[in-house]
């Protein structure tokens, strides 16, 4: 059962995100320490049609190690045959989707629609665990709303279910991204299963992960957001449960260096026109914050051609050094 705390490079996960975790971004994260990376969650009914869209999802590289596969949906059967579709891609485990709140997903009885039914939910987790010799793991909310937190039975039926892990997100599914995460739950969880327990939720810096550790009680924590223009969080978490100092910064060359580094394994993955679509959301997150970044960010929110904004990074950039190198003179 400690097989997938086994896998892990480091204590520190990166999250599921849509639209966010694709190859190249999982790369990058890897280049800091992140032990573990998902990809974003794939449809069991994509995976079973075998879309090219939804296979794409799979794309890895011998770089991306350890990975874990994200799957959602609603059906005991089908999910057990996407699970094996998956497994046909030797991933180093499967994760079984519990705790989306989005509706598109809700709707279908998939996501966090399963904290509703406990007894659906385990059923799901024998099917895919019983489908291939992978490791499975869930990712659950705390509850679906603050009268409902069931956390912790959840967390008994995934075990007892063959969930070889369990990642909890300390928020209820109605609180979708807001207010705070209760990770009280997830030190409640940690004390009543013997599989791992991986915790998520408000991890926004390296010391907030620490302190998670120690109050939870949990194997490994999982980040998300914070992970956006910031991928070097990983570092810091990783030195910081290491004891030393969890305040690392790249400098802006080294920043610099990172954002084209992003960018031409978008390119070289994806091509130059998905690339320009799709990294725009990267520059503003890397840039956000830094002098200036507000005119920066709205000049680019109008370019179209990717070659133009790669040249007005590199002008901002320079501005940026030169206003560095004056304050230090």
């Amino acid at each position: 059962m400690s097989s997938v705390i086994h896998l892990l490079k480091n204590k520190a996960i990166l999250a599921p995100l849509a639209g966010i975790t694709n190859l190249p971004f999982r790369l990058v994260a890897r280049s800091f320490g992140c032990g573990l990376c998902l990809t974003e969650m794939i449809s069991a009914n994509g995976l079973i049609r075998e879309s090219a869209k939804t296979i794409e999802y799979l794309k890895t590289s011998p770089q991306d190690q350890p990975l874990g596969v994200q799957i959602f949906g609603a059906d005991p059967a089908l999910m057990a045959e996407a699970a094996k579709v998956v497994a046909g891609h030797h991933p180093d485990l499967i994760d079984i989707n519990m705790g989306c709140p989005v509706r598109k997903v809700v709707k279908t009885g998939a996501g966090a629609m399963l904290m509703k039914d406990p007894a659906l939910a385990g059923k799901i987790i024998a099917a895919v665990a019983g489908a291939s010799d992978i490791p499975v793991t869930v990712k659950i909310r705390s509850g679906w709303s603050p009268g409902s937190i069931n956390a912790v039975e959840m967390s008994r039926i995934a075990a007892d279910a063959g969930a070889a892990a369990i990642i909890v997100h300390g928020r209820t599914a109605d609180q979708g991204f807001s207010g705070h995460a209760d990770w009280e739950v997830i030190r409640q969880v940690k004390n009543t299963v013997k599989i791992p327990v991986i915790g998520n939720g408000d991890i926004r810096e390296p010391a907030d992960a620490l302190r998670m550790c120690r109050e939870t009680g949990c194997d490994a924590v999982m980040v998300g957001r914070a992970a956006l223009g910031n991928p070097w969080i990983f570092k810091g978490i990783d030195q910081l449960l290491n004891g030393v100092s969890g305040d690392y910064h790249p400098s802006l060359p080294e920043r610099q260096a990172l954002i084209k580094k992003h960018w031409e394994m978008e390119t070289q993955i994806y091509g130059r026109r998905i690339a320009g679509r799709t990294f725009r959301k990267h520059l503003l997150w890397y840039t956000k914050g830094l002098t200036g970044s507000g005119r920066f960010r709205e000049k680019v929110g109008k370019m179209t051609d990717s070659s133009e904004i790669l040249s007005e990074l590199d002008r901002y950039f320079e501005v940026l050094a030169e206003s560095q190198t004056e304050l230090m003179t």
